[in-house]
């Protein structure tokens, strides 16, 4: 999470398609004599909340005020929602009831939390226009008073084609971004938003396009993009992360979490993150991340679940102790007084196998592996115009990822000679064709009882030849 950045309590309206997660739970020792299938014996029954409500609830645990319009009906499983929404804190008072069925998703679930079987009961069928005029004199009265919209789009007949451009104008009119959850393969009807959040399924089936590589989802999603005259596409990807496309911008997150449980809800929790980011003036790619992270937490669980902000600001915490400020850097050598202090440095423009290799074997050369990177106005300066491909922030993340890497500072100047006196390392490393006494920072390592070590290249690994590769191929 950006260091400047908190999240802080804003209004988001959640409008669309609220519905009830209901869990049987249960063992099974035996298969029914009748067919083959399991038999299963229940013995707990857990009812939370699904769709847009549990867009509500992610943003609730996020310490948002979520507000709800949508349609329950007038039956049991609708009066389970709405005091699920009255416990969380959530405001239902924009949602109404109707004659219709509420939308349950009902789960069957063994030991072991193995599923043997869903079972939904919904109506689909358009919202009357009474009704979803009712909501738009409700919405035109409270839009003033929000901070930012979510609609979320499960085609249970709420999200008329009329009703969601009507919340989209009136968003924009009153300057009010509106994020959407797409669902409907008419683009049209999400015309006009801030950012649409497809799933890698969805945007094939929105664009008509195969989308398999990364280059194929950002292309894929500039067209969603442009055809539905929004500012960003976010497209989902499961275990490959995030793509966020806009105008000049590709953004591609890695999942924050390897391991995964449970891939039930993670969508609403990325876009209720994401949304409360935005609220609270979090840049995109900020807000990205910090939805990143969200999910990678909500995956882990089992079920539809909702995401604490406190857990979040902790998984972000861990993944940022890598990264080290200015600040942090004058007490590392007191930190760290009984280990062997390694330092390197470079501008890692696009990491590649060489850079590791030398990374891994710095590493095992002491205790404490810490990295210079050179800062993107530094990089500029080096390298010249169209360096760095990739900004700071992104290539210090994945040095960060890395292992072999204990911590990673960014340096403005064009050398780390500041970086090394402040450090004070007792191995300095380089990769290259240099003697130790022409490394920066030799004679301040020397000086202290320190050494200085050349590593070789990995010949024909560089980003200058990437680059190249790239370029030779027409890939530019």
């Amino acid at each position: 999470m950006d260091q400047g950045k908190q999240i802080h309590r804003k209004n988001i309206l959640v409008v669309g398609d609220v519905m009830l997660d209901q869990y049987y739970f249960g063992s099974v020792s035996r298969v029914s004599p009748e067919a083959p299938v399991p038999v299963l014996r229940k013995d707990t029954r857990k009812c939370v909340l699904g769709g847009a409500a549990n867009v509500a609830a992610n943003l609730a645990a996020g310490g948002q005020n979520a507000f709800v319009m949508s349609v329950v009906g007038e039956d049991e499983a609708g009066d389970i929602l709405l005091g699920l929404l009255a416990q969380e804190g959530i405001d239902a008072s924009l949602t109404i009831r109707q004659s219709r069925s509420t939308t349950v998703k009902t789960r069957f679930v063994a030991d072991g939390h193995q599923q043997l079987l869903r079972m939904d009961t919904e109506v689909t069928g358009e919202m009357p226009g009474s009704v979803t005029d009712r909501l738009l004199a409700e919405y035109k009265n409270v839009i003033p008073a929000m901070d930012l919209v979510i609609l979320s789009d499960y085609q249970k007949g709420l999200l008329t084609y009329d009703f969601v451009q009507e919340i989209i104008r009136t968003a924009d009119q009153m300057e009010k971004k509106a994020l959407i959850d797409v669902k409907d393969p008419d683009i049209r009807k999400y015309h006009g938003a801030y950012l649409l959040k497809p799933n890698l399924k969805e945007l094939r089936m929105l664009t008509d396009m195969q989308a398999h590589t990364d280059d194929e989802i950002a292309d894929a999603s500039r067209q969603l993009m442009q055809r539905a005259g929004c500012t960003y596409v976010l497209t989902t990807c499961g275990a490959r992360g995030m793509v966020l496309v806009g105008e000049g911008l590709r953004y591609n997150v890695n999942p924050a979490r390897q391991e995964v449980f449970d891939v039930t809800g993670a969508g609403d929790t990325v876009i209720a993150y994401l949304a409360a980011c935005l609220a609270n003036g979090f840049g995109i790619q900020d807000a990205v991340l910090t939805a990143n992270h969200a999910a990678g937490i909500q995956v882990a669980k089992a079920g539809t679940a909702s995401v604490c902000l406190r857990e979040v600001i902790t998984a972000m915490g861990k993944a940022c102790k890598k990264l080290l400020s200015q600040k942090d850097i004058a007490g590392l050598r007191q930190q760290y007084a009984d280990k062997k202090i390694v330092f390197t440095n470079g501008c890692f423009d696009i990491l590649h196998i060489g850079h590791v290799r030398c990374l891994q074997e710095a590493a095992k050369l002491g205790d404490i592996l810490v990295v210079g990177l050179n800062a993107d106005a530094s990089v500029r300066r080096l390298k010249g115009d169209g360096r760095p491909v990739n900004s700071q922030a992104d290539r210090a993340e994945l040095l960060c990822a890395l292992g072999c890497v204990d911590h990673v500072v960014v340096f403005e100047e064009d050398t780390p000679q500041r970086l090394i006196m402040e450090i004070q390392p007792d191995l300095l490393v380089k990769g290259g064709d240099y003697t130790p006494q022409e490394v920066v920072g030799a004679d301040i390592v020397t000086a202290r009882g320190g050494t200085v070590r050349i590593l070789p290249f990995t010949e024909g690994k560089s980003t200058t030849s990437t680059i190249k590769k790239i370029e030779q191929a027409g890939w530019t």
